[in-house]
């Protein structure tokens, strides 16, 4: 599992309804499985999401590794999209702050 900072503000764009609403935009049909969302797409079999407070986004992701590489390469870009918008941070943004968690 993944914890990901969500931007000062930003929550009020994924709280309630908003997130699935991001997940199924992004991903497809998602299901609501013990309060977290369920999606499969691509190689992700499955992600799992759910919010932790207003400022932590948990998600959790198996890759499926034998799919085509351009199913991989789409996965992955959706993934990195869905990301950038339920945190408000880019990739390079998300890599700049878990550098700093770790070096603390």
């Amino acid at each position: 599992m993944k914890e990901f900072d969500i931007r000062r503000g930003h929550f009020k764009n994924i709280e309630g309804d908003k997130l699935k609403d991001l997940m199924e935009s992004t991903f497809g049909q998602v299901n609501i499985e013990d309060n977290k969302l369920k999606a499969h797409y691509g190689a992700l079999q499955p992600l799992t999401t759910w919010v932790k407070g207003k400022d932590v986004l948990c998600v959790e992701t198996q890759m499926n590794q034998d799919v085509a590489e351009d199913i991989i390469n789409e996965t992955i870009q959706r993934y990195n999209k869905f990301l950038e918008e339920a945190t408000g941070f880019t990739a390079k943004e998300r890599i700049k702050r878990a550098k700093k968690k770790v070096e603390k």
